[in-house]
């Protein structure tokens, strides 16, 4: 596993998660679960969306289920697991 690159996708995705939420991405804590940091249903639409955009993922072909979303840490871990890599 790219440690890495892992942590790339985690930034990526705290930092939408917080822009999300109007709240500071310090805030955001990548192993807790999302719905404990205030994501709802109308948020976890936009998170969907930037995350097919972002990462050129068709979501509903990925095969991501709903503990792959649990948290940020084990949704870019299932990210990563898809192929995904940042360039440097």
């Amino acid at each position: 596993m790219d440690e890495k690159n892992l942590k790339k996708i985690e930034n990526i995705l705290a930092q939408e998660i917080a822009t999300i939420l109007s709240v500071d991405s310090s805030t955001v804590i990548k192993d807790i679960p999302m719905h404990e940091m205030g994501i709802d249903s109308l948020s976890f639409v936009e998170l969907l969306v930037f995350i097919e955009k972002t990462f050129n993922i068709k979501l509903m072909e990925s095969g991501l289920t709903r503990e792959d979303f649990r948290t940020i840490r084990s949704l870019a871990s299932s990210i990563q697991g898809l192929g995904f890599r940042i360039q440097d």
